[in-house]
C-alpha cells in the first residue's frame, strides 16, 4: 500500500484523510515538516509517498491526478505532492534542506545572493521555519503558513527532478489561507461535480468522428462500470481481442448469418478497445504492458478479421487472399509512414512550416476538422465500414473497399507529409536519425554494404537516400510481378536490393524524406512476397504468405512501440536472427528460384512460423519484464 503524509495540525471536519484512504494510501500524520521527514524515511523505498497539507481543500480527483498517476515519478497539486520510487532520494533531500537551519550567514545574505539551488533551499528553510512557528502559535495562524507540499514541489523543481502539474480545468485544489478563504473553497467544490469531470476526462481528447459521436457517449459509462468491478485495461483488453477473433470466425463460416455476426462482433470488439482506454484514464491505471497490448491487439484483430474473411470467402468458392494480403501491406505501410514522419520529426530545430500552418488554420474552422480525420480512415472508420460492409455484401466487396478507401487516405496523408518536410526548415536531431535506422530493419548484409559505401554516398545529394532506396524497392516488386515463378531475374533484384538497402543507410537519416526510407523497404519486402506468392499460383501459397507478411509486420510494430516507450529497438541479435529486410527477401527469391511452387509454400509456411516464434518470444519476454515507463496513447487512432 502507498503511503501519505498529512502534515500539519488535523482541521475539523475535515475529510481528507477518508479521501486519501478510499485512494489507497495508509495515512500516517505530522505535525510539522521534521515529523514528515521522519515518517518519510520509515517509509520502505520501494513505495510510493505521498506529502499531504492537512488545510488541503479540494475535489477527490484532484488529488487521484496527483497522488496516483504512475506515469510521472513525481506530482503535485497545491497542497499534495507525490514521489514514486525512483524520485524519493530526490524528495529525501528535499525534505533535508527544508527542515535544515538556515546558516547566519546566508539568511543575512539574503535569497538574491545565493545561487539557484540554495535559492530553492533558503526558500524551504524560511518557509519551514514560518510554518513551525505558525504550528507552535495555534490552529488559527497555521492557516496562513505554506504549505510543505508546495514547498517540496518547488524543490525538486530547482534541483533538476521534474514534477508533474496535472491540468484541473474546473477542478478545485487549493490550501486556504484562512476560514472564509476554506468556505468559499468548499462552495467552489461542491459547484462541480468532479465525477461529470471524471467521465468527461476519460474519453480520449482527439479521436475521430466515429468514436467521438458514436462511441464515446456511452462506452465512457462501461468503462466505469468496470472500474467499479475491479476490473483492469488490460482485462477489457483481452476482451477485445477474444471478441474479435470470435468476429473472424464467424466470418470464416462463409454463411450470411455467419457475416452478420462477424459485423455485429467486430463492432462489439470495438466498443471495447474504446473501452480500455477509457477505462485507464477513468481509473488511472496505465502500464508499459497496457500500452503494448493495445497496440498489437489491434494490428492482431484486424489482420486476424481479414484472415476470417478470406476463409470464409474461400468456403463460398471466391479466393480473396490476395486482396486480403495486399490489404494487410498497404494498412501496415500506412502505419510505418505515421511512425517514420512522427519519429522524424518528434524532437526537430524550428519544426515549422507553411504547410503546417495551413493545417493549423483548417483545424480552426469546425467542419474542416472531422473531415480531415474521417478521410483519412482511421481504425473507428474503417471498422465500422468493415462491419457494415461484412453484414450486407460479400467478403471481395469488403476488400475493395478497404483498398480504395486505404490507398486514398495514405495518398492524402503522404502527400501533406512530403509538403511539409520539403517547405519546412527543420534540423533532425541524432535520436532521429537513430530511431529511423532502427526502424529501417536493416540486417546484416544491408550492414556490410553501409560500411563499405559510406565513402561513396558522402558527396550525393541529401534526397539520395529515400531516392536509392525507392529505385531498389521498384525494381525488386516489378521484377517479381512481372516474371514467371522460378526466373532468376527476381533474384538479380534482390541482390540489387540488397545493394541498394546498404547505400540508403550508409549514412545518418537526417535528410528533409529520410523518413521516406523505412516505408520504401517495407513496401518492398512486403509487396515482393505477395507478387511472388501469386506467380506461385498454387492453394496454400498466399495464406503462408499472409502469415509471413502478419510475423514479419508484427516484429516491426514491436520496434515502433519500444521506440514510443523510451527503451529503444529490440536487441541487434534478434535483427540479425531473422536476416533483416534484405536478408528475408533474398532468402524467399532464392527460394523461389530454387524450389518448386508446392515446396515454395511449404517452405514460406516454415520461415513464418520461425520469425513468428523468435519475435514472439522476444517480444513478449520484454514487456513482461520491461521496465519502460507507463504510457498511454492520447492522439489520434490509425
Amino acid at each position: 500500500m502507498s503511503t501519505a503524509i498529512l502534515t500539519g495540525p488535523p482541521v475539523p471536519g475535515s475529510s481528507l484523510e477518508g479521501d486519501l484512504r478510499s485512494l489507497g494510501f495508509d495515512v500516517r500524520v505530522a505535525p510539522g515538516a521534521a515529523e514528515s521527514e521522519a515518517l518519510l524515511a520509515a517509509v520502505p523505498a520501494a513505495e510510493r509517498v505521498a506529502v499531504v497539507d492537512a488545510r488541503f481543500v479540494g475535489h477527490v480527483h484532484s488529488l487521484r491526478l496527483a497522488l496516483t498517476d504512475p506515469r510521472f515519478p513525481a506530482s503535485a497539486v497545491p497542497g499534495a505532492l507525490t514521489a514514486q520510487p525512483e524520485a524519493r532520494a530526490a524528495l529525501a533531500t528535499a525534505f533535508a534542506a527544508t527542515t535544515a537551519p538556515a546558516p547566519a550567514a546566508e539568511t543575512a545574505a539574503g535569497a538574491s545572493d545565493l545561487p539557484d539551488a540554495a535559492d530553492a533551499s533558503g526558500a524551504a528553510q524560511q518557509s519551514a521555519a514560518a510554518n513551525a512557528e505558525a504550528t507552535a502559535a495555534g490552529p488559527g495562524t497555521a492557516l496562513r503558513a505554506p504549505d510543505l507540499p508546495g514547498l517540496l514541489a518547488d524543490t525538486l523543481d530547482s534541483a533538476g527532478t521534474p514534477v508533474h502539474r496535472p491540468e484541473l480545468g474546473s477542478l478545485v485544489a487549493t490550501v486556504p489561507a484562512d476560514p472564509q478563504a476554506r468556505n468559499e473553497a468548499r462552495q467552489a467544490v461542491a459547484a462541480v461535480d468532479d465525477e461529470d469531470v471524471r467521465l468527461r476526462s476519460a474519453v480520449k481528447a482527439r479521436d475521430g468522428f466515429f468514436t467521438t459521436f458514436c462511441i464515446s457517449p456511452y462506452s465512457r459509462y462501461i468503462a466505469r462500470w468496470c472500474a467499479r468491478r475491479g476490473l483492469t485495461p488490460n482485462q477489457v483488453t483481452t476482451a477485445s481481442l477474444i471478441t474479435a477473433l470470435i468476429a473472424a470466425g464467424a466470418a470464416a463460416t462463409g454463411t450470411r448469418g455467419g457475416y452478420i455476426a462477424a459485423g455485429l462482433l467486430l463492432l462489439f470488439s470495438f466498443v471495447l478497445d474504446c473501452t480500455d482506454g477509457q477505462l485507464a484514464r477513468y481509473s488511472l491505471q496505465y502500464s508499459t504492458m497496457g500500452a503494448w497490448l493495445d497496440a498489437t491487439f489491434d494490428r492482431a484483430k484486424e489482420y486476424a478479421y481479414y484472415a476470417g474473411l478470406a476463409l470464409g470467402a474461400a468456403r463460398g468458392g471466391d479466393d480473396v487472399w490476395a486482396l486480403a494480403l495486399g490489404a494487410m501491406v498497404l494498412q501496415t505501410c500506412r502505419h510505418v509512414v505515421d511512425f517514420s514522419f512522427n519519429e522524424a520529426n518528434h524532437d526537430a530545430e524550428s519544426n515549422t512550416s507553411p504547410t503546417a500552418a495551413l493545417s493549423d488554420k483548417l483545424d480552426s474552422v469546425g467542419w474542416t476538422v472531422w473531415v480531415r480525420r474521417m478521410i483519412v480512415l482511421p481504425i473507428g472508420e474503417r471498422w465500422a465500414m468493415i462491419a457494415v460492409l461484412t453484414a450486407v455484401t460479400t467478403p471481395r466487396i469488403v476488400f475493395y473497399a478497404l483498398l480504395v478507401g486505404c490507398a486514398f487516405a495514405a495518398c492524402y496523408t503522404t502527400a501533406g507529409r512530403l509538403l511539409r518536410s520539403l517547405t519546412r526548415k527543420a534540423r533532425r536531431t541524432d535520436r532521429a536519425a537513430q530511431a529511423l535506422a532502427d526502424l529501417a530493419d536493416s540486417g546484416p548484409l544491408a550492414e556490410a554494404v553501409a560500411r563499405a559505401g559510406r565513402r561513396f554516398v558522402a558527396g550525393l545529394p541529401a534526397m539520395a537516400p529515400p531516392a536509392i532506396a525507392f529505385v531498389g524497392g521498384a525494381g525488386l516488386v516489378a521484377a517479381a510481378v512481372f516474371s514467371d515463378y522460378g526466373s532468376v531475374w527476381p533474384v538479380v533484384a534482390a541482390v540489387t536490393y540488397v545493394i541498394t538497402s546498404g547505400l540508403a543507410v550508409a549514412r545518418p537519416l537526417k535528410g528533409a524524406l529520410d523518413w521516406l526510407v523505412p516505408p520504401v523497404f517495407r513496401a518492398a519486402e512486403y509487396g515482393a512476397i505477395l507478387a511472388l506468392a501469386m506467380a506461385a499460383d498454387v492453394n496454400g501459397a498466399l495464406p503462408a504468405a499472409y502469415g509471413l507478411v502478419a510475423a514479419v509486420a508484427y516484429h516491426h510494430y514491436d520496434t515502433v512501440y519500444r521506440i514510443r516507450g523510451g527503451t529503444g529497438a529490440p536487441p541487434h541479435w534478434l535483427v540479425r536472427a531473422t536476416g533483416g529486410h534484405e536478408g528475408r527477401i533474398l532468402l524467399v527469391v532464392l527460394l523461389a528460384a530454387l524450389v518448386t511452387d508446392t515446396d515454395f509454400t511449404i517452405a514460406l509456411a516454415a520461415l513464418a512460423v520461425a520469425v513468428a516464434l523468435l519475435v514472439l518470444v522476444e517480444s513478449i519476454r520484454f514487456w513482461v519484464s520491461s521496465a519502460a515507463p507507463a504510457v498511454h496513447d492520447e492522439g489520434e487512432p490509425a
